[in-house]
C-alpha cells in the first residue's frame, strides 16, 4: 500500500502536509498530462547564465474531430465519449446586440481620443466571455470546474479569410483613427463576413513551462459554456473548444489561416506580440438566453421542441 501511495504522489506531484488535509504541489500550474511535444529551452543569448530564455513547444488536440465540419457536424470526446453535435448560428437578438456594442465601444474610444481622455475604454459585453470548462485539475487546484474570463472575437467566413487578412496587414501601420474605420467596417457587414457559428479567442499564457487551468480543460473536455453580461442583456454559448498552436506541423491550410488571422487582429490595436499565441475556435452547438425576466436561461437555439 505504501508503494502504490508514493507512486501516485510521484505521478501527481503532490506532497501531502503535516496535518494530512491538505496537499502542498509541486509545480503547481501544470496537470499530470502531458500534452506538450518537442519542448526544449531556448537560453537568451544576451544571459551570461544561461538561466533566462523561452520555452518552446508545440501540441495537437487529439479530442475534436472536424473532418465533417463542412456537413455542419462535429465530434468531440466530451464528458468521457464521443459525441457528435451539429453547429448552429447565433441568433439574430445575439447579433444584433453583438455588432452594436461593438460599433458603441469603437464609437466611445473615437471619442476619448478626441477628447484626449486617460479613461479606459469599456471591455465588458461582446468583447469579454466568461469561459466554464472542467476536464482536468491543475495541481494547484482542487476541482476541474474552472471560469476565465477571455477576450472574445469573430472569425471571418473560410472564403473571406485570406482577404480579410491582407487588410489588416495593409492596414498596419495606419493611423488608429483608420483602423477604427477598417473595424467599424467590419461589424457594419458582420452578418455578411463572419462565421456566424464560430466566436475565437487566444490562449495567451500556455507555454511548456507554465499551462493555464483552462488550457488543461479543454485539452481534457472540450465542452465549455460561455457566458456573456452586458445587462439587460446576457446570453450563454455551449460550444466546442478546439485549440490551435501555431507551430503544430498538423494544422491544415486553413487552420493556419485562422491562427494568423486570430493573432493578427488581436494585435492590431494592442500592438504587435513577441510570439504568435494559440489560437481558439468555440464552435457553437447550443445558445440560452441568460437575461433577467422572462427568458431566465431559456434555450433559443436549437429550439426547445428540437
Amino acid at each position: 500500500m505504501m508503494r502504490v501511495m508514493l507512486l501516485l504522489i510521484t505521478i501527481t506531484g503532490m506532497t501531502m502536509s503535516a496535518d494530512h488535509n491538505k496537499p502542498e504541489f509541486r509545480n503547481p500550474e501544470h496537470g499530470a498530462a502531458n500534452f506538450w511535444q518537442d519542448v526544449r529551452f531556448v537560453p537568451d543569448p544576451a544571459d551570461s547564465t544561461g538561466k533566462k530564455g523561452v520555452w518552446k513547444g508545440w501540441f495537437h488536440q487529439d479530442n475534436i474531430d472536424v473532418s465533417k465540419l463542412n456537413q455542419g457536424l462535429i465530434r468531440a470526446k466530451v464528458e468521457g465519449r464521443w459525441q457528435e453535435f451539429r453547429v448552429v448560428e447565433l441568433p439574430t437578438d445575439f447579433l444584433k446586440w453583438n455588432f452594436e456594442r461593438r460599433l458603441a465601444q469603437l464609437a466611445e474610444i473615437r471619442e476619448m481620443m478626441k477628447n484626449r481622455s486617460m479613461n479606459m475604454p469599456e471591455i465588458a459585453g461582446p468583447h469579454n466571455g466568461i469561459v466554464a470548462s472542467h476536464g482536468a485539475k491543475r495541481q494547484d487546484s482542487y476541482f476541474t470546474i474552472n471560469n476565465a474570463v477571455k477576450g472574445m472575437g469573430w472569425l471571418p467566413r473560410p472564403e473571406k479569410l485570406a482577404e480579410l487578412i491582407q487588410l489588416l496587414k495593409k492596414t498596419w501601420n495606419d493611423s488608429t483613427e483608420r483602423k477604427l474605420a477598417v473595424l467599424e467596417s467590419l461589424y457594419q457587414h458582420g452578418q455578411e463576413i463572419f462565421d456566424l457559428t464560430k466566436q475565437t479567442s487566444l490562449e495567451l499564457y500556455s507555454q511548456p513551462n507554465f499551462e493555464t487551468h483552462t488550457f488543461l480543460n479543454q485539452m481534457s473536455d472540450p465542452g465549455v459554456a460561455i457566458v456573456f453580461l452586458d445587462l439587460p442583456k446576457s446570453y450563454e454559448l455551449r460550444a466546442i473548444a478546439q485549440m490551435l498552436h501555431p507551430d503544430d506541423p498538423k494544422l491544415s491550410e486553413y487552420e493556419r489561416q485562422v491562427v494568423e488571422y486570430i493573432n493578427l487582429i488581436h494585435d492590431y490595436f494592442h500592438g504587435e506580440s513577441p510570439r504568435k499565441s494559440i489560437g481558439v475556435i468555440y464552435h457553437i452547438v447550443q445558445v440560452f438566453d441568460n437575461s433577467p425576466g422572462r427568458w431566465r436561461g431559456q434555450r433559443i437555439v436549437p429550439p426547445k421542441d428540437n
